[in-house]
């Protein structure tokens, strides 16, 4: 199993386990390069109706020939919720591995003060010593793309030896939102789920992120738009 494959399924396995979710969908995603799937999409739901959590959404594609192996989480917050998403992308590429850590904001942080320094200010700490790891570098991502996300994301490429010692970094990140989850946020001005509505449609656009034509070209229109809109119901 691959380090970015391991880190994933151990932090899905501990989402899983803290937050009782079981499987609802697992879909197989195929490619014209390889006769066997190159990944899955696997949707989990909380056993009960009640709590801030809606649902995560896994998406896998493994295909050696182009030296790709990426693993993505994303667990949505219900939509009258405050309390941020999760979201973990870990990736290993013919040339170096990659990570994208963050909880996204559910409402405008300049002007919740209140709510930003209970869900973000403590994440300073385990961001900053990820930082400070050898073979750590910025990823390649422009302004636009980071206005969808929160100041703490870590967005970065990585070693073997620093995606590795990134472990710890990723479960700081987990258990502040899983307290977060548990114990409730600071309720924020605005209206949540349309807010929410909006910065989903902006964040899994292909106008915005060009991954999403990466995606197309590998597993084709159909699979990626089926990829695309459970990450956007």
């Amino acid at each position: 199993m691959s380090l970015p494959e391991a880190l994933s399924e151990r932090t899905l396995e501990r989402l899983s386990a803290a937050l009782d979710l079981r499987p609802a969908d697992d879909v197989p995603l195929t490619s014209p390069m390889s006769p066997d799937p190159v990944g899955r999409l696997r949707v989990l739901r909380p056993e009960g109706a009640d709590g801030p959590v809606g649902k995560a959404v896994s998406v896998s594609l493994v295909v050696p020939q182009i030296g790709l192996d990426s693993h993505m989480i994303f667990v949505f917050t219900r939509p009258g919720s405050a309390v941020p998403h999760f979201t973990l992308d870990a990736v290993a590429a013919a040339e170096f591995h990659a990570m994208h850590l963050d909880l996204i904001p559910r409402a405008e942080l300049a002007v919740n003060l209140e709510y930003l320094d209970a869900c973000f200010l403590p994440l300073t700490d385990p961001l900053e010593r990820a930082w400070r790891l050898d073979g750590l570098s910025p990823a390649a991502i422009g302004p636009r793309q980071r206005a969808m996300m929160s100041p703490w994301m870590l967005v970065c490429r990585a070693t073997d030896d620093a995606f590795a010692a990134l472990g710890p970094t990723v479960d700081a990140y987990l258990d502040h939102w899983l307290t977060l989850v548990g114990g409730g946020v600071p309720e924020p001005a605005g209206d949540l789920a349309g807010r929410d509505r909006v910065c989903r449609a902006n964040l899994f656009s292909p106008d915005v992120d060009p991954v999403w034509h990466q995606v197309t070209r590998l597993i084709g229109a159909g699979q990626s738009e089926t990829v695309r809109k459970e990450l956007l119901k």
